[in-house]
């Protein structure tokens, strides 16, 4: 039985927990798309050493930021409204591929807004079109995001 998800609620069903959950809440999400925010706090550990006097968001980071929102949360949408939430409970959506490109920076404190397309989503798989933007509008990142739906 098909279940649609509210966005507050694919978000507490994010697998991703602190210190590694890097989405604050869900805006939209429908089939065909989603759009999440996140603020990187200051006082993230990654920012002591990356870099010294300099603190930038590492892009790996950013990255898995783009990828829980356009792989995992929208799948977790999909799968519910595929197959309910039983279908949710079994599978979990996994990243596992991405071509993206950067384009700026992230800085401690600020905050990112995600925006992905679904693309592509049958046999388990899933495939994005995402870009990471900055509160003033800036381009961060931008690609193709896919990740793949794995028994639990």
């Amino acid at each position: 039985m098909s279940q649609v998800l509210r966005p507050e609620e694919v978000l507490e069903l994010l697998p991703q927990q602190e210190p590694f959950r890097f989405v604050n809440e869900i805006l939209e999400v429908d089939e065909d798309h989603i759009v999440a925010r996140y603020r990187f706090p200051p006082e993230s550990e990654f920012y002591r050493g990356h870099f010294p006097g300099n603190p930038v968001t590492p892009g790996v980071i950013l990255l898995e930021s783009m990828a829980q929102v356009g792989v995992v949360a929208l799948g977790i949408y999909l799968y519910a409204v595929k197959g309910g939430m039983e279908e949710v409970r079994n599978r979990l959506a996994y990243f596992t591929d991405a071509e993206v490109e950067f384009s700026g920076i992230v800085g401690p404190g600020q905050r990112v807004t995600t925006r992905a397309k679904k693309t592509f989503f049958r046999r388990n798989k899933i495939r994005s079109e995402a870009e990471m933007r900055l509160d003033d509008g800036t381009l961060v990142c931008s690609g193709t995001i896919s990740g793949m739906g794995v028994p639990q």
